[in-house]
């Protein structure tokens, strides 16, 4: 795939504009920072919208917003899991919560194990080679995972703005 090596060179060039404070660990501490942000809005995301419209779905041939987050939640073991390297597989948040209170708990959960994995890594490790979808680096991979909550944290708004409501990154 073409996409990891632009994603990797992006976040490599990325990394030094988001570090506030010298590290030694450059690379995976604005690595970390990044996916930080991109945990914030989808949490917050999540937590703003009103539980009727866990529902919604702006036309029938995407997610509601539920199956958005809980799709979201899945992910984080299907990115960090290889990362981490202990077999932890998704459990199926996408096809087993429904509710609120349900998806916004495993999310959080979610996000915790890939707090784990974000932590553990170091600039010596990040070249790592993995399995994922062939082989690919532990830093590709963790920013695979920070542009892929991205791009449904973009759903995200569009959903919240279709009901009136104002996205996290929108309130900063």
């Amino acid at each position: 795939m073409r996409i990891f090596p632009v994603l990797a060179a992006l976040s490599l060039l990325g990394a030094g504009a988001f570090a506030q404070t010298p590290s030694a660990n450059p690379l995976t501490s604005g690595m970390q920072k990044i996916y930080g942000m991109t945990k914030n809005d989808v949490l917050k995301s999540a937590e703003e919208m009103p539980e009727e419209n866990y529902s919604f779905r702006p036309v029938s041939t995407v997610r509601t917003f539920g199956q958005l987050v809980a799709h979201v939640a899945d992910a984080q073991y299907e990115f960090c899991g290889p990362v981490a390297g202990d077999g932890t597989k998704s459990p199926g948040v996408e096809e087993n919560k429904t509710s609120k209170a349900d998806i916004i708990a495993a999310l959080k959960v979610a996000f915790a194990y890939c707090d784990k994995t974000y932590a553990g890594m170091t600039d010596a490790n990040a070249a790592d080679i993995i399995k994922f979808f062939g082989p690919s680096t532990k830093l590709a991979v963790l920013s695979f995972n920070n542009a892929h909550n991205m791009e449904h944290y973009g759903n995200m708004v569009t959903y919240l703005r279709i009901k009136g409501l104002v996205p996290p990154s929108s309130k900063k």
